[in-house]
């Protein structure tokens, strides 16, 4: 998935900046292949995983608010581990999700503008001010997007968190990393 956002990113982009190349193709064709794989994921993540493990509970609210008020009043009780997933990452991933969902229902429907070797474009399927809104979703919701993908990135290069970064690359993390960050009773 992170493969395809970023030929999606790149193909949007690059061709604002200046730079020439065919990138309509690119960009439908990786955008049909991005909606596959969030599907894939999706049930990946409802049959065979903890899909729970990413929902806020109360423990992590309130691990916040103490992290909050220990940062404000530098005193109170100390905030609990967290469990699987920290609270700002099940935050991002909720926001993350929010956004890609956004891109590929609008960009799905971006596609009956274009031809394509599967199907001829239908241009005159929405109203003009109905295309208006499709493509302003599209729009934010990339910008957002990118956004969140330098927030990524910039979150993962700093040192107190590069036990998570090496996960990423791995796809796992030790015992002993696992037992330092978060609770596994959660």
């Amino acid at each position: 998935m992170a493969a395809s956002v970023l030929i999606l990113m790149g193909s949007a982009f690059l061709p604002i900046l200046g730079w020439k190349f065919e990138w309509v193709s690119l960009h439908w064709m990786t955008g049909v292949a991005l909606a596959l794989l969030v599907l894939i994921h999706s049930v990946r993540a409802l049959i065979w995983q903890d899909w729970r493990a990413m929902l806020l509970d109360a423990a992590d609210v309130r691990n916040a608010w103490r992290s909050v008020r220990q940062a404000i009043r530098g005193g109170g009780p100390a905030p609990g581990k967290s469990g699987k997933y920290k609270i700002l990452q099940k935050l991002y991933h909720l926001a993350v999700a929010l956004l890609v969902l956004s891109i590929i229902a609008s960009g799905l429907l971006r596609l009956l503008k274009i031809d394509t070797p599967l199907w001829r474009r239908r241009p005159y399927w929405f109203e003009p001010d109905t295309w208006g809104v499709i493509y302003s979703i599209h729009g934010f919701a990339s910008m957002g997007l990118l956004t969140l993908v330098m927030i990524h990135i910039y979150f993962a290069l700093r040192p107190e968190e590069w036990w998570l970064t090496r996960s990423m690359f791995r796809g796992h993390i030790s015992r002993k990393e696992y037992a330092d960050h978060c609770d596994g009773s959660r």
